[in-house]
């Protein structure tokens, strides 16, 4: 295949102009999704060899220049770009729109790529070239950094407008997806289907959103001029308006992305229509009416802040709804145990666990101990890595095929993607709560160097160079599937249709699994001897478990959760299979 043929692979520009759109963006979001993981690796190598040998690989200047690209690039780059990208194609193929006002898509398209390059700062020699490292603004949330006359640091104000490209593509972009939704309701007889009526409320819960980061970042402007006076403590507060809706809107596609693969996986209708709508409607209330209950720390009257913990509780709700009515779905169907069934499973129920600690974020008096460490960090890095990364994979193994006409390249390599990716999610989550537990705050490049924190900080980069190889071998499937994937013929071929004959390409052996319970009364009696094995496993690894706390010396190092670890997975394996076993449950 020559340049030219691979281009038009990649790009999709042999196809119609709403998935060249789309793939262009994919592809841009894609690209800036590495880059923010190259970024990511840059951060947690420079913790990491802080704690093994008091060195610092990087400049200060380039860790945190590091953690605000990798924020901006994998949020907005890749995450926000991603998330529109769907919406974009899901709202014209399933309403069958002829897309109008292309032109408004194609310039939001370049602004937030544009905004991306703005942001960057070593590209930038506007007004004056004083350094490479503006992103070092760190996270911009410290306000008024960067800014003259307020600031000892100034940055070139191409960052800020890089801030107003992105706003301005959130609202254009939004627009245009509102407006084809204004269209289908003219021709439509009956309701939006419940995927649908979630990526319609997740726009507008972008847009709302993002309005006080818009003015925030308008105000920067007109203060880098001397045009109006700052106010830090409210021009903070503003921008940080969306710092919890932001978790919503990268998440709610996720939620949509399980209404649209759940039922259809399942073969099964929706167990609620009205209650998936009622909860859709709940989501887009609360979810933007938090705006600052991770500023519980900031000058803000107490009274709103109590508020502010009622409302975060509200927002649960709407989740329970969501998750019973989804579970009520898939109870009792027979479901193929394959790629897209297993990020589906990845997403449902790490969006439980992650929420779990998002509502003890919530409670004030818990969030004043945990407040700006590095157990917030693990909160919402759950939240993506858990839910929503995994949601949008389960969605993009079947779309990349749908939108390419084209089965993947290898079902080993997306297998090996799901397991390395989960576990070493898993790993990173847990190194940055044990970090939060220990009090480390939130970008601390130097740390006390106890053997509890480096161990943490030795657990999430391993983790995170797991997940990210795994995504790397992702990316090399996806390439391997634009040039060489199996040509398949999708004529007439329906949505449900397309995900169960892609998912049977990726099935692990092709057996059937009951999901509501894996040890079925059949399966029992079956397989008697399999349970009680496991419980004699389970034995075995109690006794081992003893062995690491008997070498622990004076138990203040790793020895001792190698133990509790052990003594868990034991007790577990003896626990449920052995009274299972025995029919006592």
């Amino acid at each position: 295949m020559g340049l030219k043929e691979f281009v038009v692979s990649l790009f999709q520009l042999d196809k119609d102009w709403t998935t060249r759109i789309v793939m262009a963006m994919l592809v841009m979001g894609v690209i800036w999704g590495l880059l923010g993981v190259i970024d990511s690796l840059m951060v947690r190598i420079q913790e990491t060899m802080w704690g093994l040998s008091g060195t610092l690989v990087f400049t200060p200047q380039e860790y945190f220049a590091s953690i605000t690209l990798h924020a901006e690039r994998d949020l907005f780059g890749f995450a926000q770009q991603v998330i529109y990208a769907i919406f974009i194609y899901f709202t014209i193929k399933l309403l069958n729109l002829q897309p109008r006002a292309k032109w408004l898509l194609n310039i939001s398209f370049i602004l937030i790529n544009i905004s991306m390059m703005f942001m960057e700062g070593p590209i930038v020699v506007a007004p004056t070239f004083n350094d490479n490292y503006f992103s070092a603004t760190d996270w911009y949330y410290i306000s008024p950094m960067g800014i003259p006359n307020y600031s000892n640091y100034v940055v070139s104000p191409l960052f800020f407008y890089g801030w107003l490209l992105l706003d301005a593509f959130t609202y254009l972009a939004g627009i245009w997806i509102v407006y084809h939704y204004y269209i289908a309701s003219k021709q439509l007889k009956e309701k939006l289907p419940v995927p649908l009526v979630f990526f319609l409320m997740n726009t507008l819960l972008f847009m709302i959103g993002y309005s006080g980061v818009t003015a925030a970042d308008v105000w920067d402007i007109l203060a880098f001029y001397n045009l109006v006076p700052l106010n830090a403590i409210a021009n903070q507060i503003a921008f940080w308006i969306f710092g919890h809706a932001v978790v919503y809107m990268a998440w709610m596609p996720a939620v949509g992305a399980l209404y649209l693969l759940i039922p259809t996986l399942a073969n099964k209708p929706l167990y609620s229509d009205r209650m998936g709508r009622i909860s859709a409607l709940l989501y887009l209330i609360f979810s933007n009416n938090v705006p600052i209950h991770h500023l519980y720390m900031v000058n803000l009257p107490v009274s709103i802040k109590i508020l502010q913990e009622v409302l975060t509780y509200a927002v649960v709700v709407p989740s329970m709804l969501t998750f019973f009515n989804l579970w009520a779905t898939v109870k009792g169907a027979q479901v193929k145990f394959n790629v897209i069934t297993a990020f589906t499973v990845t997403s449902f129920s790490g969006a439980i666990a992650a929420g779990v600690t998002g509502i003890s974020n919530a409670t004030i008096a818990f969030d004043a101990i945990i407040h700006n460490t590095d157990w917030v960090v693990s909160h919402f890095h759950a939240m993506i890595l858990l839910s929503i990364v995994p949601a949008a994979m389960a969605v993009l193994y079947f779309m990349i095929p749908m939108m390419t006409g084209k089965q993947w390249f290898s079902s080993k390599m997306a297998w090996v993607h799901w397991i390395g990716y989960v576990f070493g999610s898993v790993l990173f989550i847990v190194g940055y709560e044990l970090q939060g537990f220990e009090g480390l705050v939130r970008r601390a490049e130097i740390y006390p160097r106890v053997p509890s924190l480096i161990t943490a900080e030795v657990i999430s980069t391993v983790g995170a160079v797991i997940a990210e190889l795994a995504t790397l071998v992702w990316f090399l499937n996806l390439v391997l599937t634009l040039v060489k994937g199996r040509n398949m013929n999708l004529e007439g071929v329906g949505l449900g249709q397309l995900i169960g004959t892609v998912g049977a390409a990726l099935e692990w052996n092709g057996e059937n699994i009951n999901i509501p319970s894996l040890f079925s009364k059949n399966m029992i009696k079956k397989g008697l001897s399999g349970l009680w094995t496991l419980g004699i496993v389970g034995a075995l690894v109690i006794v081992i478990s003893m062995f690491p706390l008997a070498f622990s010396g004076n138990t203040y190092n790793a020895m001792p959760w190698v133990w509790i670890v052990l003594l868990s997975i034991g007790i577990v394996l003896i626990s449920y299979p052995v009274l299972k076993g025995a029919k006592s449950l």
